[in-house]
């Protein structure tokens, strides 16, 4: 029996090690081909029972599935010019249709909470819809110009820019005495791919913004930005990582120093390894944590957290993370089940918005360059 036992952990010993090679993709690119079909595919159809389903599970998911949709196949537009028309038809049809529900009813893509309290903003507008709505826009017309959107564009460049400022940290709401830190990243963005195109120059608000945020918005342990916040700055909840590793990159278009820092906190405080594969933490160690529907549940123990673990994936691909790349699309390949149709790819373990997030991580890249060649941010200093 001891014989046995000996053999068994050394057996374990030597599996343990090479059970990553199992799963370690060559190329984590070599999933885009499949997920970007599906993608395609769910996108170009007006009646999607996945689409519903999300809609269900939380509304937000449903306009966030869009925008990192239209991101991934606005990079995936400039990267491969020759199929360039069939990226844009899917970034059109997602682009038509978000409008086209917006207009029916304002807040569609809003949880019921929206209704309980009236916005501080006189207003009474939310960021996350505004700012994704324009980041879209923005993302279309970097990649080529449509006419009919460029007033459209012009509009909501102009109300997200008047949230912002309205708010008294410039840090504006996405619900009621609620902002969060990934919509006004977000927004920035949008503000600077919209400059882009436009030639108008938000950087002073994106320069205050920064300022504003350094000296209300950070968790002064950590040095982390904070998740949420009311409309006066005062914090809510504190430093997430599935809105962290977003937000750095978010930040690269407005202060790449800022956003490198961010990215480097949180590699140190929420990322794990081991044995070839790795995982996320949604909060520091020690921190009050709330598991909620978007940060999805989180494994005992390794302390890995899925929403935390899937937006990493962006974080790890926009700072050219390669080791923390390859490790997390390991980690996926082993653990999220990935399911393959006539369709394309899927993750079992995951959802629409989680494999459209895993498509931008993987392409993500040439719409930044493009907006920083353009207009350098020295440029706009």
């Amino acid at each position: 029996m001891r014989r046995t036992l000996l053999l068994l952990l050394i057996a374990t010993a030597v599996w343990l090690p090479a059970l990553q090679l199992c799963f370690r993709p060559e190329d984590s690119r070599e999933l885009v081909p499949a997920l970007a079909a599906r993608q395609r595919a769910l996108a170009l159809r007006d009646d999607s029972p996945e689409r519903e389903l999300l809609r269900q599970n939380n509304p937000e998911w449903d306009l966030m599935v869009r925008t990192f949709s239209v991101l991934a196949f606005a990079n995936l537009a400039l990267e491969e010019p020759d199929r360039k028309a069939e990226h844009l038809a899917v970034i059109d049809a997602v682009l038509d249709r978000t409008l086209r529900d917006e207009r029916g009813r304002s807040d569609t893509f809003l949880l019921p909470y929206v209704h309980h309290a009236p916005f501080r903003d006189a207003r009474g507008r939310s960021l996350f819809v505004d700012g994704e709505i324009a980041l879209m826009l923005a993302a279309r017309q970097l990649v080529e110009p449509r006419a009919d959107l460029a007033p459209l564009l012009r509009e909501r460049i102009d109300t997200v820019a008047g949230q912002l400022e309205r708010a008294p940290m410039l840090a504006a709401e996405s619900y009621p005495d609620e902002g969060w830190t990934f919509c006004n990243t977000l927004a920035l963005a949008a503000l600077r791919l919209s400059d882009t195109v436009d030639g108008r120059n938000h950087s002073s608000l994106s320069r205050r913004w920064v300022a504003s945020a350094r000296q209300h918005l950070v968790d002064a342990k950590t040095g982390l930005l904070v998740s949420s916040f009311t409309f006066d700055g005062a914090t809510l909840d504190g430093p997430e990582g599935s809105s962290l590793w977003l937000s750095a990159h978010l930040l690269q278009l407005v202060d790449t120093d800022f956003a490198k820092d961010q990215y480097q906190r949180a590699r140190r405080a929420l990322i794990g390894q081991a044995l070839g594969f790795a995982w996320a933490a949604e909060w520091p160690e020690g921190a009050r944590n709330a598991q909620d529907v978007d940060s999805g549940p989180t494994i005992p123990l390794v302390n890995a957290n899925a929403g935390s673990s899937g937006l990493a994936l962006v974080g790890a691909a926009a700072f050219d993370d390669a080791p923390l790349l390859s490790g997390l699309v390991t980690s996926l390949r082993f653990a999220a089940f990935p399911i393959r149709d006539d369709t394309g790819l899927r993750f079992a373990a995951g959802n629409t918005l989680a494999d459209a997030v895993l498509l931008y991580s993987l392409v993500e890249g040439p719409l930044w360059r493009k907006a920083l060649e353009v207009r350098p941010l020295e440029a706009l200093q």
